[in-house]
């Protein structure tokens, strides 16, 4: 099956993000205090930078020379330092826990939905809710279902949602996802 994800609304940095697990992985972990399109561009910067997305040379990379890759302009995120560190912690937890497969994270042993959810929460910058995010986009719109993975997605993996990242599927669903963040937001602040 070949994905072609609408993440972006860039052809290349979607065709990036539908072809390699690291890049998908990655713009997630960027998916904060920017707009979702714009975290989804980062792995596309850095891969055009970079010759190309090599976990195991980010991850064996000085930092201080990574974070300057990172923060060339247009930056790859808005605080590319910290950005750029957490990238780098992330490739290098998949180098050693995973010998640089980030697939595996969702494969290795055929893990059900909440041991996905586990080993994606013990990534560097991947809070409950990033994972649950994260698992619900890898149901949604890549096919990777592990048994339990909606329940482990909670509310995000909600069949004909608009919550996230992991609904938007063109220009309309990223709208809707919009509306429902900015009526949560403000619907928190109400409180």
């Amino acid at each position: 099956m070949t994905l072609n994800l609408n993440l972006v609304g860039d052809p290349e940095a979607d065709a990036l993000l539908s072809a390699d697990p690291l890049a998908l992985l990655l713009g997630m972990l960027l998916d904060q205090q920017v707009p979702m399109e714009t975290a989804f561009l980062g792995p596309k910067k850095l891969a055009d930078r970079m010759g190309g997305l090599d976990i195991h040379r980010i991850a064996d990379m000085d930092t201080d020379e990574f974070i300057a890759i990172c923060a060339q302009t247009p930056a790859v995120h808005r605080f590319p330092k910290s950005m750029g560190e957490r990238i780098q912690l992330v490739c290098q937890y998949i180098v050693e826990n995973y010998d640089g497969d980030t697939a595996a994270i969702w494969t290795s042993g055929d893990p059900d939905g909440k041991t996905v959810l586990k080993r994606l929460k013990a990534l560097p910058g991947y809070g409950d809710q990033k994972a649950r995010i994260f698992l619900a986009l890898l149901g949604k719109q890549i096919g990777v279902q592990p048994k339990g993975w909606r329940e482990a997605a909670g509310d995000y993996g909600l069949e004909g949602s608009r919550r996230s990242i992991a609904d938007v599927v063109d220009e309309q669903s990223l709208l809707e996802v919009r509306e429902f963040k900015k009526a949560a937001k403000a619907a928190a602040k109400a409180k």
